[in-house]
């Protein structure tokens, strides 16, 4: 009879456990691993990993885009080299999700890139410079994404992932009430701005791969570096 019992309430904790196994994810589809992105989700612990596993997936990329209110548009393959080239390119647009100008329209970076740039936007720019300065953010300030080049410009060495239009530079940021906020400027100083930077980087840190600020090093020291590389095991870093 014990033994009857035991294996009853065995079962309704099995039974428990499974449906409440099954509500979490149902709730909380931005923290498991194995459900898709969707860009109208929280921000959760699986995000970034599945922002970056983007780049193995265009077409589900640039749906995700389309299905957000953006008016990114698909740009045609770039393969000057093989190590310099990108086949699932966007063409960012000021329009829709994307709000007034932030970002410039024409610039064009990889789809995951272009994913992350959207989420960072409306997730932590805007709140940030809405609690911040009682404003918003009317547009970034960048020295681009796409170039063919090696780390650091060097003759030789790893490429760099903006050789595949994989990452951007953020320099700074023009709030609507024409302040300007500058990551070489306003970083050193202990200012609002300064907390501002400081946040957006944070916050970036759960979108993109790779955040690196001037806190990493003397040639970062004027800009956000943000990129999506597919590292193994699905490592990031954040400095």
């Amino acid at each position: 009879m014990r033994i009857a019992i035991g294996l009853l309430i065995l079962l309704i904790l099995a039974a428990g456990g499974a449906w409440f196994a099954r509500d979490y994810v149902r709730r909380h589809p931005q923290d498991v691993p194995w459900t898709r992105l969707d860009l109208s989700h929280p921000i959760g612990m699986f995000t970034r990993r599945k922002l970056v596993e983007l780049g193995d997936d265009s077409r589900f990329c640039r749906a995700l885009l389309t299905r957000a209110g953006t008016q990114d548009l698909a740009v045609p393959p770039r393969r000057p080299t093989l190590q310099c080239s990108y086949d699932d390119g966007m063409r960012l647009s000021a329009a829709g999700a994307r709000d007034v100008a932030f970002i410039p329209s024409g610039l064009v970076t990889s789809c995951p890139v272009a994913a992350a740039l959207l989420l960072w936007q409306q997730r932590i720019i805007e709140p940030a410079a809405r609690r911040r300065f009682g404003t918003s953010v009317r547009r970034i300030d960048h020295a681009g994404s796409y170039s063919c080049r090696r780390l650091y410009g060097r003759d030789e060495g790893p490429f760099s992932q903006h050789a595949t239009a994989d990452a951007i530079d953020i320099t700074g940021f023009q709030l609507t009430d024409g302040r300007r906020i500058s990551v070489l400027r306003d970083w050193p100083r202990a200012s609002a701005e300064a907390a501002f930077l400081r946040e957006a980087r944070d916050g970036a840190c759960d979108l993109f791969a790779t955040v690196l600020s001037p806190d990493y090093n003397a040639a970062h020291r004027d800009h956000l570096h943000l990129d999506q590389a597919d590292r193994p095991a699905g490592w990031h870093l954040c400095r």
